[in-house]
């Protein structure tokens, strides 16, 4: 078959036609990819936004809640304390009589005691006294063993910090509201009083074999 010039022309003008044809798809393909691409990135900017709006919000919830724990944290302190010089004003009418009966015939009540020396300090609830004996008595509202422990601290370094009192035999006493066995037991293991309300009084409820400790 003879190919003549006509053929030729039709060829290259077929050519021409495929040509733009290809740079019409090419186009509308890359017109397309940039309008996704576009697309895609305003979807991920809108996620972002709506990320750090969601992280915004969650630091001001977090914010709150810990300002209202540490409200109601100040409020359960408070109440403590109070609860706490509830206990001691129960406490401290019938201390005298209490420890006399256990055979420390006190005569004399001090409150609040507080001393403050170059190597530190003492904080004393109720001090109970008589010419050659002493008790310490530290008050809660509701006892627990890391109290115990740190009036045994106290007990430690009592006489070093109010040395008028070094020639005094010295006993450790417990005083609270709400008292479980297990931590009176631990007390009592402790050579210390456990104190407590028994209707409208107080009363030492260690019994009649147990040994104070003395310091």
């Amino acid at each position: 078959m003879t190919t003549t010039a006509d053929d030729v022309w039709q060829l290259l003008a077929e050519l021409a036609i495929a040509q733009k044809e290809t740079e019409r798809i090419i186009k509308e393909t890359s017109q397309e990819t940039d309008r996704r691409f576009q697309e895609t990135d305003r979807r991920f900017q809108e996620t972002d936004r709506r990320f750090q709006e969601t992280d915004r919000r969650f630091q001001e919830m977090t914010q709150e809640t810990n300002r209202q724990i540490k409200q109601v944290n100040k409020q359960i302190g408070q109440l403590g304390n109070r609860l706490g010089e509830f206990v001691e004003s129960q406490l401290r009418p019938s201390a005298v009589k209490l420890f006399s009966q256990r055979g420390i015939d006190v005569h004399e009540l001090h409150s609040d005691i507080s001393v403050q020396r170059g190597d530190g300090g003492l904080e004393i609830d109720l001090l109970v006294v008589n010419d050659t004996e002493v008790v310490l008595v530290e008050v809660k509202s509701k006892l627990t063993e890391k109290d115990i422990d740190q009036h045994l601290q106290r007990l430690d370094k009592f006489k070093r910090f109010m040395p008028r009192y070094s020639n005094m035999t010295t006993y450790g006493a417990m005083g609270a509201m709400v008292v479980s066995n297990e931590v009176a037991n631990y007390a009592y293991q402790k050579g210390l009083f456990v104190i407590t309300q028994n209707g409208d009084n107080m009363v030492i409820i260690n019994d009649e074999k147990f040994k104070p400790k003395v310091w």
